[in-house]
């Protein structure tokens, strides 16, 4: 039982689940401005909204997918353009602010190191301008 409850209390099962609820609430979001999207090209196209069920060439019901595979890929575009493209952008954003700032902890670290190797002499010191209080 102590397993199944740290297997229940994981971090990322939580997440994961959080995620997965998020997802199915979102896909009602998507399928209805898919749904939209496909009235307005109906409105455009002649009054109805586009639908290809009844399509059989050769008594092959091949409309019901053609449909579905429309409406996949106007559902593709909206995730897409209304998430993925603005989530890299935002992406790139903080990455470039993460690149600018000034130095890292490891960087300043790794000067004191060697500031402290070199021997640090005073005279070194106000040579090259550094801000090292003297000891």
């Amino acid at each position: 039982m102590k397993g199944f409850k740290e297997f229940i209390m994981r971090g990322n099962l939580i997440d994961t689940a959080v995620a997965f609820i998020m997802g199915i609430a979102f896909a009602s979001v998507v399928t209805s401005f898919t749904n939209l999207l496909l009235s307005c090209i109906g409105k455009v196209l002649g009054g109805k909204e586009p639908n290809f069920n009844d399509w059989a060439p050769g008594g092959i019901p091949v409309g019901v997918f053609l449909t579905a595979l429309i409406s996949f890929l106007l559902l593709a575009l909206v995730v897409y353009y209304a998430i993925v493209l603005p989530v890299n952008k935002f992406r790139e954003i903080t990455e470039k602010d993460a690149e600018e700032t000034p130095e890292s902890d490891t960087a300043i670290l790794a000067e004191i190191r060697d500031h402290l190797v070199s021997g640090g002499s005073s005279d070194a010191k106000r040579s090259a301008g550094s801000d090292f209080p003297e000891a």
